[in-house]
């Protein structure tokens, strides 16, 4: 049966593979983000709406939600917009740390929020990290805002079971995305990150929107206020000394 799904952050990394293999299943997919040419080309490749917003801006979220019911009622939202930044909270200025805030923990505020009023059931899936469960050194600013995120699933999981709205998140460890080019292009930290990876190699984005297909579908009707590590062990595992 086709289904309608809103991704926010549709032209990141996971947001694309989300967005065609959604696609590919014949859903609707409404394709959002702020780079109006990426959505544009991602829109025309897949035959689907896109709808440019900065979900920053509650006004914005809510204009874009109004828009969208006018086509029938959501069965998913997903919010995949999010920030990478490391840094020791010492080098780190009260600025960065707002912007990290701003960028992850409002964005996913206000898409939570209105996504919740035009919802009468569905899923809701937001995107944390493996940050915000285990501590690592020089993330101190976006482990908060990734925390931040999941304390809000966890709750509005609990206020809206009622009314058959599953919200849950992803926690992945380092993937390959546009955002970590700055990892992944480097071959020492790429090899560096990599061995911290229990199943030996860092996350692809295939990895993480297959996991959010099974958050979206009837498979995981059972399932609510979770949050689901895709990070081949990273925050579960230690690994045996060599």
């Amino acid at each position: 049966m086709q289904k309608k799904y809103a991704i926010f952050g549709a032209t990141g990394g996971i947001g694309k593979v989300l967005a065609k293999r959604l696609s590919k299943e014949g859903h609707t997919v409404y394709l959002l983000a702020r780079n109006q040419e990426k959505l544009k080309t991602l829109s025309q490749e897949i035959n689907q709406p896109y709808f440019v917003v900065d979900a920053t801006n509650e006004e914005a979220v809510l204009s874009i939600f109004n828009q969208i019911k006018k086509n029938g009622p959501l069965d998913g939202v997903v919010s995949l917009i999010g920030s990478v930044f490391i840094n020791p909270i010492h080098l780190t200025t009260l600025k960065e740390f707002e912007e990290v805030i701003k960028i992850n923990v409002t964005t996913s505020f206000c898409i939570l929020k209105h996504a919740l009023s035009i919802m009468s059931k569905g899923s809701i899936v937001l995107s944390s990290s493996t940050a915000a469960l285990i501590g690592l050194a020089s993330h101190e600013a976006i482990a908060a805002a990734k925390a931040a995120i999941i304390g809000l699933v966890r709750s509005a999981a609990a206020s809206y079971a009622k009314n058959e709205t599953r919200i849950n998140a992803v926690a992945p460890g380092l993937t390959r995305t546009p955002l970590t080019e700055f990892i992944t292009n480097n071959p020492l930290a790429l090899k560096a990150s990599t061995s911290f990876h229990p199943l030996g190699r860092i996350g692809e984005p295939e990895d993480v929107a297959s996991v959010i297909l099974w958050l979206l579908s009837e498979d995981s009707s059972f399932v609510t206020g979770d949050v689901i590590r895709v990070d081949g062990g990273l925050s579960s595992i230690k690994l045996k000394d060599r």
